[in-house]
């Protein structure tokens, strides 16, 4: 380096040391990293929709006959929802309607239909999205447990695979294609202008705030991908989604006053997860213990693998308990001037 650019340098150096960056130059970064990394993901979640479409016969099912056909669906769908498992901690607080549509779950579409339920189990319209087209392509091999809680529900139908030529028709041009629109209209209204940094980083902390609920209610066969019996594949997915987007907060926290600790343990806590839910194979939760009970488990059944699962992520999460992820998240909030999250009744 020769000394006139040596000497530029040093100047450049020493301006920027002048000029530190403000909370504003790190929220216009924060919108920019985070614009770019999840429409990548909705992108991925498009072509995974079409890809699913495109798989799906147009005559009445066959189990046999159509084996390879359902093989495809279901994973497309799988694809899918590592998408959108990456990325609704930030979009769903933002675009509320599209996530109901997208990721709602089959009892809290009833919950909203009536008593009449949606008996058109193939349209675009009543129960939508991925968790109704899940319950479709797994119709053979729902656990009991999850007919047991859904089959009370008022409006219930049954799920099944389409026995007619016209159900194949409108699963595949209706309720797939309902899918697809709503996924598109999410990738297309994800610009910077739209994204609200700080319901997106309530939305981080809710999701991981969520892992203890969706581990409970495993117990109970209310979980949400409870079709597909794929409650860690889900939580793998949510980590690793806000493991991401927190990453694009990081620079921001580690220059506050005792960022980096509260940083620091929220990286240990991750760490802690990833290690827990690497250690069952395979996408479903381990097996709930028969006498298993949420309110008050018996030291035998937090002896079993579910027990120990149960245990570890409940204190990661714990949002009362210092040095859990929710806890020094919130605590990340209020040294970015955010507001914390709250959980609801």
């Amino acid at each position: 380096m020769n000394d006139c650019l040596a000497m530029i340098v040093i100047a450049s150096l020493a301006a920027c040391g002048d000029n530190p960056r403000t909370d504003a130059d790190f929220q216009a970064e924060v919108v920019a990293s985070m614009h770019t990394s999840i429409a990548a993901d909705l992108a991925e979640l498009v072509t995974a929709a079409h890809r699913l479409q495109a798989a799906a016969p147009s005559h009445a099912w066959r189990a046999t006959g159509d084996a390879d056909a359902i093989s495809q669906m279901r994973d497309a769908w799988r694809r899918t929802r590592i998408a959108y498992e990456h990325v609704e901690g930030a979009t769903a607080p933002i675009f509320a309607n599209l996530d109901i549509a997208m990721d709602a779950r089959y009892d809290d579409f009833l919950s909203a239909l009536g008593p009449s339920g949606d008996p058109a189990l193939f349209d675009g319209e009543g129960v939508t999205g991925m968790h109704a087209i899940e319950r479709i392509l797994y119709a053979p091999v729902i656990r009991a447990a999850v007919v047991a809680f859904e089959s009370p529900l008022p409006g219930y139908q049954p799920a099944a695979f389409p026995a007619s030529d016209d159900d194949a028709i409108a699963f595949k041009t209706q309720l797939v294609q309902r899918l697809i629109d709503d996924a598109t209209a999410l990738h297309d209204q994800w610009q910077p202008a739209a994204i609200d940094i700080g319901a997106a980083y309530q939305g981080l902390v809710g999701l991981m705030n969520e892992q203890r609920e969706k581990v409970n209610l495993a117990a109970t066969g209310e979980e949400e991908s409870r079709y597909a019996d794929l409650t860690l594949f889900d939580l793998r997915n949510n980590l690793e989604g806000t493991e991401a987007s927190y990453a694009l907060f990081r620079d921001w926290v580690t220059g506050k006053p005792d960022g980096a600790d509260a940083d620091a343990r929220i990286q240990a806590r991750f760490a802690t997860l990833h290690a827990l839910y690497g250690m069952t194979s395979g996408d479903a939760l381990p097996p709930v213990p028969a006498t298993w009970s949420a309110d008050a488990p018996t030291p035998a059944d937090l002896a079993t693998a579910f027990g120990m699962l149960w245990t570890t992520v409940r204190q990661a999460v714990d949002p009362a308990a210092d040095g859990s992820i929710v806890f020094e998240m919130n605590r990340v909030a209020t040294l970015l001037g955010l507001d914390q999250f709250v959980e609801g009744p």
